[in-house]
């Protein structure tokens, strides 16, 4: 163990200097915006500001996906989002999203612009704007949503938890991280035991629920989130695994995948997203159906 299993508390809390780990710079203990800053508005209703993290990589898929079922109102502007530089404290963002964090949308589509954040709030308003990727029937429907939720309360004990102690954080807390890997192989054993039995998260049916787990679950089984794939022996989860690839070979998921990406190989990055044109500058065997 180390020093950290000698902390006590202080009575009262005081935020004296940063936390310390990679994202140290950008935490804070209050809301509200930073700086004066506007958003760009591009030619589309919908305006998305984002970052492809786990959370701003459902929301493009999404959009893709909805392209390629044919909904053309789902064209978008997807604006990059640099966390690291505290874009996200603008006063335009913060409009938007009072809680600063990315993905955030604004769908100009109706008689007034309307602001949606939290990224499974904007999957299920696309959803139901489009009459797609969410199923018709009442029990199937229940389902989706039961898994939906189901991510927004786990991933960050994924995130967060694992994620962080494991990978950002300035010192290895041995507590703390075998307490999430406890956590998150839980998590993985819930979807194995799952989709052992299911094509999909809500059976057979791709949807909202398999778009918003997979860039987090996914991403770890397929060694993309944190490098903890070894770590918590995702060959384990052979299901887990089956979904995710087999998600993974949907076109619409690797364009969605690549928008507002700023890591990995150049030819995975697409920083901005206006037109559909914007991929064919990109490496196109990637795209193939």
């Amino acid at each position: 163990m180390n020093d950290s299993a000698g902390y006590t508390p202080p009575k009262v809390w005081q935020w004296k200097k940063p936390s310390g780990g990679q994202f140290a710079s950008i935490n804070r203990p209050v809301a509200g915006p930073t700086h004066e800053k506007e958003l760009p508005v591009g030619k589309h209703p919908l305006q998305l500001y984002s970052l492809a993290t786990p959370n701003g990589v459902k929301v493009t898929v999404m959009l893709e996906e909805l392209l390629a079922l044919g909904h053309t109102g789902a064209e978008y502007d997807a604006w990059l989002i640099r966390i690291n530089d505290g874009d996200q404290f603008g006063s335009g963002f913060v409009e938007i999203n009072p809680n600063s964090k990315i993905p955030a949308l604004m769908d100009r589509s109706g008689e007034k612009p309307r602001r949606v954040f939290e990224s499974g709030s904007i999957l299920l308003h696309l959803a139901e704007k489009f009459g797609a990727l969410l199923p018709r029937d009442p029990d199937k429907r229940t389902e989706a949503l039961n898994w939906l939720f189901w991510q927004m309360g786990s991933a960050p004990y994924l995130g967060g938890g694992l994620g962080h102690f494991y990978t950002y954080a300035p010192e290895k807390i041995e507590y703390a991280i075998n307490r999430f890997a406890m956590e998150a192989k839980r998590q993985l054993d819930v979807l194995n035991r799952h989709l052992a039995d299911h094509q999909f998260m809500a059976g057979d049916e791709y949807s909202i629920a398999d778009i918003a787990i997979w860039p987090w679950y996914g991403g770890v089984v397929r060694g993309e989130v944190y490098g903890v794939a070894e770590f918590l022996a995702v060959q384990d989860y052979t299901h887990v695994m089956r979904w995710a690839d087999a998600i993974w070979e949907r076109p619409a998921v690797k364009r969605g995948r690549m928008v507002n990406r700023i890591t990995g190989p150049l030819a995975d990055q697409l920083h901005e997203r206006h037109d559909a044109s914007d991929f064919k500058t990109r490496t196109q065997d990637k795209l193939e159906t």
